[in-house]
């Protein structure tokens, strides 16, 4: 194989605070093509061809970074110190109370999300073009201080975006920290496999290696139950479309305004990446496939979404116009002991890997 080339970057524009953001190009074969911010480390475009070899944007975002900073759900962000949500914002760790930024209330219920008002979806990493097994890469880093958003603790973190041999964007994270702190990292990116823009994504099928998941609270906030899919609106064990039963009379999807919620893949994380959930869009013929070690995987299906948001295709991003599988522990997962833990302590190290590869059929 011949050496691959390190991303190309070009400017992204201007922050509100005058520093220049910039698009990192990484490009594989046949069109294949991921663009990286270095702002919230954001995937802004993926390109994949369909069954016609014709290729398509599928990652809903923004074609500028002043969206990114100022109006964006959260699109193809890194998120954290801890992704997902914290019960009130509040945790106990050694005998010690912490109160976080609360920056969310679904159903008027206050919480902490995606690592609070300045999570790592809002902040400039330090960004390295380079290569990784003889493909495009690019590494950024970033050092959250003790205090951060209520955390404690210096949390140094590396994130490792790189291209995979088979039509895959594989994201390696790593963390270590100078004093207990919880860390739970992900990605949140919107997909819709027909191209962004480009209608709901309730005709999708999709298929999640996920017996059990968390029910929630009317605020989204996991009850600790961890309960089976079986017989519910939440099985799909075996391959399913979006919209099959998403309306249903149940208590859950009203809860969530569809699904939000997280799907349970294994009691702890795995040693390397397993296969978590296959998505295919029928017309095009794209199939998603994501693999990851980690033990959870929240699915959501853009139920926020509005129409008032229009992306890079000048088309309005509507109802369940996307949905995104965040790989993830689960949610809340410092305020239940019977969750796997989230605790990263000094001498540890936090790793993860997540792969999102994609074919026809």
């Amino acid at each position: 194989m011949p050496a691959a080339s390190a991303p190309t970057a070009r400017a992204f524009g201007l922050l509100p605070d005058g520093r220049e953001a910039k698009l990192y190009s990484l490009r594989g074969p046949d069109g294949f093509l991921v663009e990286i911010t270095d702002f919230g480390g954001a995937v802004v475009r993926l390109l994949t061809p369909d069954r016609n070899g014709r290729l398509a944007d599928i990652v809903l975002g923004f074609d500028a970074v002043t969206d990114y900073a100022t109006r964006s759900p959260f699109f193809g962000a890194l998120v954290g110190r801890v992704g997902n949500r914290i019960a009130k914002g509040r945790f106990s760790l050694d005998g010690r109370s912490y109160a976080l930024a609360v920056n969310n209330s679904p159903g008027g219920v206050p919480c902490h999300l995606h690592g609070g008002n300045v999570g790592f979806d809002k902040i400039l990493w330090t960004a390295a073009p380079t290569t990784h097994e003889r493909r495009a890469a690019l590494r950024l880093t970033h050092v959250s201080p003790d205090g951060d958003e209520g955390y404690p603790g210096n949390l140094r973190i590396g994130v490792l975006y790189s291209l995979t041999a088979d039509r895959g964007l594989r994201i390696d994270y790593a963390a270590t920290t100078d004093a207990p702190t919880p860390v739970n990292l992900t990605n949140h990116s919107y997909f819709n496999l027909r191209g962004e823009g480009d209608g709901t994504v309730l005709d999708h099928r999709v298929q999640l290696h996920a017996p059990r998941y968390t029910p929630v609270t009317a605020g989204l906030i996991p009850t600790g139950e961890i309960a089976a899919v079986a017989g519910t609106p939440f099985d799909f064990t075996s391959s399913r479309a979006i919209g099959e039963r998403i309306a249903a009379p149940d208590e859950q999807l009203a809860r969530g305004r569809g699904y939000d919620h997280n799907f349970v893949l294994a009691d702890t994380p795995r040693t390397t990446p397993t296969l978590a959930a296959r998505v295919t869009e029928p017309d095009s013929g794209r199939v998603l496939e994501v693999l990851t070690t980690e033990p959870g995987v929240q699915f959501y299906t853009g139920n926020f979404l509005d129409g008032k948001l229009t992306g890079k295709s000048r088309r309005p991003y509507v109802f369940r116009g996307g949905f995104c599988l965040e790989t993830q522990h689960f949610p809340d997962s410092v305020n239940h002991s019977g969750f796997p833990s989230v605790i990263l302590r000094p001498g540890q190290t936090y790793r993860s890997t997540t792969i999102y590869r994609f074919a026809v059929a």
